[in-house]
């Protein structure tokens, strides 16, 4: 049993979800998804981003079954009167979690030349 103020890493919180280990964990891992949704939609609207929405980073590839078991996509897309635009609007998501890094690797050689 976990204390009130015990401090649970993150990872150990995805992982007993995705295991089926604890409904409390599963729980907090499905909001994650639906905020996560819910925030990229708000972003992808405000910078009107018709050609696409890349979804990268650590996270995204740790939780990849739950990003396509279609919370984030609902949450992503339900902004109203906006609707059909989001629809329009493909989503990826990025495995490689080092893409920022090599992109940065790549920007600098070709400004260091």
């Amino acid at each position: 049993m976990f204390s009130l103020f015990a401090v649970i890493p993150a990872a150990a919180i995805s992982s007993a979800a995705q295991q089926g280990r604890d409904a409390i964990c599963t729980e907090a891992l499905q909001w994650f998804i639906h905020l996560y949704g819910v925030e990229a939609g708000n972003l992808a609207l405000k910078l009107m981003a018709t050609g696409g929405v890349y979804v990268a980073g650590g996270i995204a590839p740790k939780v990849l079954e739950q990003l396509q078991d279609g919370t984030f996509m609902q949450a992503f897309r339900a902004k109203g009167r906006m609707q059909a635009l989001m629809e329009r609007m493909p989503v990826r998501v990025v495995l490689n979690d080092e893409v920022a890094l090599q992109g940065a690797a790549v920007n600098a050689a070709l400004h260091c030349q």
